[in-house]
């Protein structure tokens, strides 16, 4: 094989494979006759043979038949021409993986026309949001819970408490303590009726996980790359809530993310910053006001390092040159925001209305999100990995009077972390992920534990759907390299991000007042063995692993259903449908 194509050097020799077969199948014994790759099943009591589809290549062989009552069997395996045996595995008409064999039992015969069967009706599939395995039949409402007898998280004050409950009420966190007494507790309009009790013994129970670096959930791309800025851009146009990975990392105790532009120019777009309230629409899944967000890039990325041969125009093309873009558009931005203040200072002058001297601004939507940078009212992420680049934008946003918010991915930063902590940056960064280009060649995998030291807000992202699955685990390698304690490892994948995000007010902890994003874990939440068994979101249950369960066996079942239905329409004659294969996103993808 060569690149996944098989090239035959030596064909081996054809041999007949012609003859009757008992073929064990699924329990139950039938008589196989094959004729020149002509193949029908006789079964016991019943004198009309059944029709099998069979493919053989090269000592394989596919096998498809429908037996009565029960519906398509698809078998595939290998022919051992010297024992005369057919062996393999298939799929029954439910779905289950089967074992099978075929055994030689002489020469064959010409095989009987099997009669057609009969058409029957089907049913149509039920509706779902999103409408894929997952989706939700009926849209999960909010409840009242008190979790009980758990160890708990709090991320507060309290730290981790032993044998403690929980109060969750209209979407809050309520209470935290040792044997809540409800009656004490419930207002005047909530009856205790309606309070569900879950017993949490030997479970833990945390806050939602926070990612402050993702890219899930955006469609048709994470770059405007064509110009060196495109604050104009807005991940919040395109938020995609029916992608799977939003169900994937809520099984994962993700229950918000910050959704970034990619890397591919010095400035980049605008972020949205959303929850995981799988089966609601876009504009739900966004964070009620939330503070305004955007990427900045720094390093081989914006000065298209490793873009080819062609992409030699674009200014910057060296890092010297990403530092005067920085410069150019602020000094812009700045003469933009003070002549719209002189605009808006003439507009409500009666006078000069009276005289007809009010000029028109034009609004330019990159200047604005600029402006709001200088003024506070929007903050920086920035992908980043070299000491002396990082040092250079502090410079920039020293002299042009704001606080660079995060370095994100930050891989040198334990070079400068105490210049990061004098300047007021958080850092969100890998937990040991590097040499995958030749400008992270000296991240080490204390750099998280090292900026923490030295006051450094640090947390810890994924910039990647499938390790967004696991931030627990990346969390708990704080404590691993650099003897974090587990509380402030923890933290890093909670209440940093959300302080990061300006969100710790009301997410990040379980504190009272704050917004019920709320995780139940098997086991230890820094353990390789802990499994999320429930994650709410604002109070609302939006996964729950026995009815993960309970709907991976509806998928398995469906799935069969629907293979059955193929197979009895025999196939039209129309052009196929494309494969349908979904981006993840990375900072430094490009849409083709």
């Amino acid at each position: 094989w060569i690149l996944g194509k098989e090239h035959i050097i030596h064909p081996s020799d054809e041999t007949d494979i012609s003859g009757n077969y008992d073929l064990n199948l699924d329990g139950s014994r039938y008589r196989m006759t094959v004729t020149e790759k002509k193949a029908s099943l006789t079964i016991p009591g019943d004198t009309t043979p059944v029709k099998v589809s069979l493919e053989e290549l090269d000592r394989q062989v596919n096998l498809v038949f429908e037996l009565p009552d029960r519906g398509y069997y698809r078998l595939h395996g290998n022919i051992n021409r010297r024992l005369n045996i057919w062996s393999g595995a298939g799929e029954s008409p439910s779905g289950k993986e089967i074992e099978w064999n075929a055994i030689r039992k002489g020469n064959a015969e010409e095989p009987l026309s099997p009669e057609k069967p009969e058409k029957d009706s089907d049913r149509v599939s039920a509706l779902s949001y999103p409408n894929n395995g997952y989706g939700w039949r009926e849209r999960p409402m909010r409840e009242n819970l008190l979790i009980t007898n758990a160890t708990v998280w709090t991320n507060g004050a309290e730290g981790i408490m032993d044998d403690a409950d929980v109060l969750i009420l209209d979407g809050k966190i309520s209470a935290v303590g040792h044997n809540l007494v409800l009656a004490d507790l419930l207002p005047k309009n909530i009856e205790k009726s309606t309070v569900r009790t879950l017993d949490a013994y030997g479970k833990h129970v945390t806050s939602g996980i926070i990612d402050e670096h993702s890219h899930i959930a955006i469609s048709r791309g994470v770059n405007e790359g064509t110009q060196a800025s495109s604050a104009e851009v807005r991940i919040g146009d395109v938020v995609d809530p029916e992608d799977i990975d939003i169900y994937y990392q809520l099984a994962g105790g993700v229950t918000a993310c910050q959704l970034l532009h990619g890397s591919a120019n010095p400035i980049g777009g605008q972020s949205a910053l959303i929850k995981l309230r799988w089966g609601l629409n876009a504009e739900a899944l966004k964070i009620e006001d939330a503070p305004g967000f955007i990427k900045f890039a720094l390093g081989e990325n914006v000065k298209q390092s490793n873009w080819g041969n062609a992409y030699r125009t674009r200014f910057p093309q060296s890092r010297m040159g990403v530092e005067q873009v920085f410069y150019d558009h602020f000094h812009r931005a700045r003469e933009y925001h003070r002549l719209n203040q002189r605009v808006l200072t003439l507009q409500s002058d009666k006078r000069a209305r009276k005289r007809g001297e009010v000029p028109v601004m034009r609004t330019d939507l990159e200047m604005e999100a600029l402006a709001e940078i200088l003024y506070q009212k929007r903050f920086i992420t920035c992908h980043s990995y070299v000491q002396s680049e990082i040092d250079m934008l502090m410079h920039v946003a020293d002299s042009m009077g704001f606080t660079l918010n995060t370095f994100t991915h930050v891989l040198e930063g334990y070079k400068l972390a105490d210049k990061l902590a004098e300047h007021g940056a958080g850092a969100s960064t890998f937990s040991d992920w590097w040499a995958y280009k030749y400008e992270v060649r000296d991240a080490i995998p204390y750099n998280a534990s090292l900026m923490h030291g030295q006051g450094v807000t640090v947390a810890i992202n994924s910039d990647d759907a499938e390790m967004g699955r696991r931030l627990n685990q990346e969390a708990a390698k704080g404590v691993k390299y650099g003897g974090m304690s587990e509380e402030e490892a923890w933290k890093m994948v909670t209440l940093n991000p959300a302080k990061l995000l300006h969100l710790d007010h009301r997410m990040g902890s379980l504190e009272i007042g704050k917004d019920a994003d709320v995780v139940i874990w098997s086991d230890h939440p820094l353990s390789m063995t802990a499994r999320v068994e429930k994650t709410f979101v604002d109070g609302i249950r939006y996964y729950d692993i026995e009815e993960a369960n309970k709907r991976r066996n509806e998928i398995k079942n469906e799935r069969a259903r629907l293979v059955q239905k193929m197979m009895r329409a025999g196939g039209q004659k129309k052009k196929p449908s494309g494969p349908k294969e979904k981006h993840r996103y990375h900072c430094d993808h490009l849409e083709p």
